[in-house]
């Protein structure tokens, strides 16, 4: 079998069998096929496309291609949870404890933030003394005590999709359905869950910009889903404003917190709740409706943020600033943005909302770049609420003076106000599963 021989097949237009795309994963991440052969290949996929047979086979041979964690030391069903990438996007600290207090084992293993777009890992980072990195048998060990467990990615889990990422980001074919859906699930498989729900984000703040695109991706991740024998539904959610009022890793935390103590922003309150009755659907089987009554009350009566707190304890976090959020490290400067007129918000750009943050020292401008935990943006008006000129929008907090005017320039940018107030939309724009499309 040659390489050559697989480009000039998919080149015309011709599906790859399974054993084919198995030598051109394996030959790539040994070093067997060069760079200059495997980017002629992806060319001719971006241009040729993969059905789905095809990108079942690409993203399981790209999971095969390092470790493949079995979670089979813990009993019962274990459901994971992937968001697309968002700014604001805290559900996971929310989400996942409230299914872990009805019961169902979470065992999650999340990633740290890409460009405009919060990490778990960093976010969780925040709490002193809590461990992200831990052996998976003491891993396991928490999952069977607490019911919950978040850790970061090993190093080895779907090398192959690291490599070629990094080779599709220099090439112009990351924007490929097939592409895009085998690198997302290629890792959630990898970590071993029974079943996936996916939060897939559409929007400004969103990589997919437009609910058709999103539910075609929702399509394509659940189609590798079924092909491979994992249950997965998709949520096809707004980013076209921050989800909730806090951008920034301790701030985040902060909000998870007070959601869970039922004070939360109701935007993200309603979305957690949905997560989780789905999560929940998919461990139990139960219908959506007793989910989402179980989702309730495991918030309301705070059982899940007692599951918080336990995960935090169990992974060395320090919980004393969950029951006192002031005692987390606060940035040294508070700076006010104001409405420079009357009217409505009627639009936030979220991706430029990202982008300030992390300009404030929220994320890395630069690989080699700390982060600052403390930095980032308060919103104290969204998109549909009406405000008057001098009125504090938003408050930016940072560490890094001469990173506020760049900061506060790239939010006010973001920020449209008219005279009349926009058209309201659902936060859950569709509903995505083996049996169909539901758009709200």
């Amino acid at each position: 079998m040659r390489i050559y021989d697989i480009i000039v097949k998919k080149r015309s237009g011709l599906a790859l069998s399974r054993e084919e795309i198995r030598f051109a994963v394996e030959g790539f991440v040994s070093g067997d096929i060069p760079d200059y052969q495997m980017s002629a290949l992806l060319m001719a996929i971006y241009f040729r496309h993969m059905d789905a047979k095809e990108t079942a086979a690409l993203t399981h041979y790209m999971a095969a291609s390092g470790d493949m964690v079995d979670l089979s030391p813990i009993p019962g069903i274990k459901v994971d949870k992937h968001s697309t990438g968002g700014v604001g996007d805290k559900t996971s600290l929310i989400a996942l404890p409230i299914v872990a207090a009805c019961g169902a084992p979470v065992a999650k293993m999340s990633g740290r933030g890409l460009g405009h777009t919060g990490g778990t890992i960093d976010k969780l980072e925040s709490i002193p003394g809590f461990k992200t990195d831990i052996p998976k048998s003491r891993f396991f060990d928490i999952v069977n005590s607490v019911g919950l467990a978040i850790i970061g990615q090993t190093g080895n889990i779907a090398p192959a999709d690291k490599k070629l990422y990094a080779l599709r980001d220099v090439t112009a074919t990351v924007d490929n359905m097939s592409l895009i859906a085998s690198s997302i699930m290629s890792k959630k498989i990898a970590a071993g869950a029974d079943a996936i729900l996916l939060d897939v984000k559409t929007g400004s703040g969103a990589f997919m910009k437009t609910v058709d695109d999103s539910i075609a991706l929702a399509c394509a991740m659940i189609s590798i889903g079924e092909h491979v024998g994992r249950k997965t539904v998709a949520l096809v959610t707004d980013m076209d404003l921050p989800l909730g009022n806090a951008i920034g890793n301790s701030l985040e935390v902060i909000e998870a917190v007070q959601t869970l103590k039922n004070r939360g922003a109701s935007d993200l309150t309603a979305l957690c709740l949905d997560i989780a009755g789905n999560m929940l659907h998919l461990a139990t089987g139960e219908s959506m409706d007793v989910c989402m009554e179980k989702a309730n009350d495991a918030l309301s009566s705070g059982r899940a943020y007692e599951k918080f707190k336990e995960m935090v304890s169990a992974q060395g976090g320090d919980t004393c600033v969950l029951e006192d959020t002031d005692l987390f490290k606060s940035a040294s400067i508070t700076h006010p943005v104001t409405a420079d007129t009357s009217g409505f918000i009627h639009h936030m750009d979220t991706e430029s909302c990202g982008i300030a943050s992390v300009v404030l020292g929220a994320g890395h401008l630069k690989k080699e770049d700390s982060i600052d935990y403390s930095a980032g943006i308060r919103l104290l008006k969204k998109t549909g609420d009406s405000v008057k000129k001098g009125d504090v929008i938003a408050q930016l907090l940072t560490c890094k003076e001469e990173s506020v005017e760049e900061a506060e320039g790239i939010f006010r940018g973001a920020v449209t106000i008219k005279e009349t107030a926009p058209q309201p939309k659902p936060l859950v724009l569709a509903r995505v599963s083996a049996e169909g499309v539901i758009r709200k």
